[in-house]
């Protein structure tokens, strides 16, 4: 597996990153076998997010991930998000950082982002958490989660550390980041501009995207793979596929994959064969012809 640069963190972490939002399916001895497969494709970072599963999630991992030495490991979780609000606050960032620790029976978290915009926000107490997770060990570097820029530069302002990830929806069938920026200065509803300029930002900013949801469409309505409603962009898939010696899954990474921004797909797949298949992803070699294929396979268009 191939690697790139998280943020300006220094790491170098796996172009694919392994989300462990649906680990409950398994059991803990089904997890082991996940997270050996896992580490013998080269995709070592591994997504949480202290909601998955009520916690359960990262407990599973915790379990599992005890037959593996945690310098091979790179994790990292998410917090903010409690039932009917989002929190911010001093108080609940530590709390939960100290939960999702015992969860995952570690001592620290490579990255910790926050989940999800919270209105409330105050930035001053957002860089007294991290100082106090950086000092005592606990988190090595931090980022955020669905964020535009504004929000982002707001928490910066008062944050010392460098923000090294933004996770975003984004896929063949959820590519706003992109078509605001092919539809410029037009008048449909593809040139709305959702985010604020996200993708550009985090590329000025050295900030890595991490896609979430690379196969789904809308929000978890589905994977498009097999979709019906998408057949022009799954036949596209399968030509491709052939073209290139491989199946539809890594051809629909490997275009996420192909974006100069050098982003960090999140894939949340438990089946093995699924998951060597995105590792795949990695080894395609994309063409900008194919590129725009798929792109325009999907139904999007070019003014």
């Amino acid at each position: 597996m191939r690697t790139i640069p998280l943020g300006k963190s220094g790491l170098e972490v796996p172009a694919v990153a392994v989300g462990c939002m649906r680990i409950t399916g398994l059991s803990v001895k089904e997890a082991e076998r996940f997270v050996a497969t896992s580490l013998e494709l080269g995709m070592n970072f591994f997504d949480h997010a202290d909601i998955y599963g009520g916690g359960e999630c990262e407990k599973i991992f915790g379990q599992a991930a005890k037959s593996f030495s945690r310098e091979k490991l790179l994790l990292q979780s998410k917090c903010g998000i409690r039932p009917n609000q989002y929190d911010f606050s001093k108080g609940h960032i530590l709390s939960a950082v100290d939960g999702i620790l015992s969860r995952l029976q570690t001592d620290y978290l490579d990255v910790l982002l926050l989940h999800r915009p919270d209105a409330l926000v105050e930035p001053e107490e957002v860089a007294e958490a991290f100082d106090a997770l950086q000092t005592a060990g606990k988190v090595r570097y931090f980022g955020v989660s669905n964020q535009n820029p504004m929000q982002i530069q707001l928490l910066q302002q008062y944050v010392k550390q460098s923000l090294v990830a933004n996770q975003l929806q984004f896929s063949l069938a959820h590519a706003s980041m992109v078509t605001q920026g092919t539809h410029v200065n037009m008048l449909d509803d593809a040139a709305v501009n959702r985010d604020g300029g996200v993708l550009d930002f985090c590329r000025l900013h050295g900030i890595t995207i991490q896609p979430w949801s690379p196969f789904q469409h809308g929000f978890f309505k589905g994977p498009f793979i097999g979709d019906k409603r998408f057949k022009a962009l799954n036949a596209k898939l399968d030509e491709l596929a052939l073209a290139y010696g491989t199946d539809s899954t890594a051809i629909a990474l490997a275009w996420i994959l192909r974006h100069p921004a050098r982003m960090q797909p999140i894939v949340g797949t438990m089946d093995l064969q699924r998951l060597r298949a995105c590792a795949k992803a990695a080894e395609v070699d994309f063409s900008r012809e194919d590129w725009y294929a798929l792109y325009l396979a999907a139904g999007h268009t070019l003014p």
